[in-house]
């Protein structure tokens, strides 16, 4: 009987924690969706430059970070 219980309470916090996920509201109509986004250029540490367009057909992960 306890092992049920335990079992139960997980499956119930697992469905649980989902929901919000499921119920979120649509992206505004602003919203970039499934819109190319803006050209930009930027130089690497090295001094290299890169421009999106480098990347074309690529699956590319942009981090924008900022301390201070």
């Amino acid at each position: 009987m306890k092992r049920k219980t335990v079992f139960l309470l997980i499956a119930a916090g697992l469905v649980w924690g989902e929901v919000p996920f499921g119920l979120a509201d649509p992206p505004s109509p602003g919203t970039a969706v499934e819109r190319p986004a803006p050209a930009f250029s930027l130089i690497l540490f090295s001094g290299e430059k890169v421009q999106l367009t480098d990347f074309r057909g690529k699956v590319l992960v942009l981090n924008f970070w900022h301390s201070g």
